[in-house]
């Protein structure tokens, strides 16, 4: 039995809340617990120079933690300059995930 009272082979409920930013094409929080992501889609109409008239187009991702979504603060990537290598294999984990689940 874990503290909450949930059973060891119990999964959390999960939540979708739909539509959840304005301006994005498609946006969803997701909660499971404590844990909440955050998922946004953009719609360009433009492609990568290797995919250019060939009538298809490309997905791809972006990840990011914000600052205390730990236990102790994360510096933000961006004001470092650069991404870990943390973020930047989530982020192509996530961009072969979705592509295969759409090509």
């Amino acid at each position: 039995m874990r503290p909450s009272g949930r059973a060891c082979d119990e999964i959390r409920p999960i939540r979708f809340h739909r539509h959840y930013t304005k301006h994005a094409e498609g946006a969803v929080l997701a909660e499971t617990g404590d844990t909440r992501v955050l998922c946004t889609a953009s719609v360009e109409e433009r492609a990568p120079a290797f995919l250019k008239g060939t009538g298809q187009g490309w997905v791809t991702a972006e990840y990011g933690m914000l600052p205390r979504s730990t236990g102790e603060r994360m510096a933000r990537e961006a004001a470092r300059g650069r991404q870990g290598g943390r973020t930047q294999e989530i982020q192509r984990l996530i961009g072969r995930a979705l592509r295969a689940a759409v090509d």
